[in-house]
């Protein structure tokens, strides 16, 4: 099998770890294949790939896209290290509210599927990032959402003194006024 899944400590998320086959000169890796992640719970079509470039301390986040146009993302770091972070706010859930994390990096080259009804923030560990995601839906400015990086209740530990945020990032609601349409099922 090219890949290995871990369900996190929420389950819904999940660590992929791809097979890498290296040699004197480089390695291949296979980084998606329907039929595995299908198998292995990930049954999603992805419709847009996303890059970003960041500095160390940059915090990209928490930010989601409500219903009817809820994006699920897998996520990986191409270029230094990140700590990838999916926080649960489908209402109903056992685990509103709480957290998950998983370091991406380009040694590892591990992979984190966030799926819908999870907001989704990183900040960058290393020098420089870059960032690949696929998406299960389209940008949609009018339906795109978030939550503040820093909320209390959630408590996230983004490993990052003083981080570099936007002012949109900057200004976004606490969970407890977030616009959010998720249910747990």
């Amino acid at each position: 099998m090219p890949f290995e899944f871990k369900q996190l400590e929420i389950a819904d998320v999940i660590l992929v770890i791809p097979k890498v086959f290296e040699d004197e000169r480089g390695f291949f890796m296979e980084t998606y294949k329907y039929s595995e992640f299908r198998k292995n719970g990930i049954d999603v079509e992805f419709v847009q790939d996303n890059h970003s470039k960041s500095t160390y301390g940059v915090l990209r986040g928490l930010h989601y896209q409500k219903n009817p146009k809820a994006q699920g993302k897998l996520v990986r770091c191409i270029k230094g290290k990140i700590l990838d972070v999916a926080v649960d706010i489908r209402k109903g859930s056992p685990t509103f509210g709480k957290w998950v994390s998983a370091i991406l990096s380009e040694e590892n080259k591990h992979m984190l599927y966030v799926p819908v009804g999870f907001a989704h923030g990183f900040a960058v560990l290393s020098e420089e990032a870059e960032v690949l995601y696929k998406t299960t839906d389209e940008y949609s400015p009018e339906h795109d959402r978030g939550i503040l990086w820093n909320d209390p209740e959630i408590g996230i530990d983004w490993q990052v003194e003083n981080p570099i945020i936007s002012e949109k990032d900057k200004n976004l609601p606490l969970l407890k006024d977030a616009d959010i349409n998720f249910e747990f099922k």
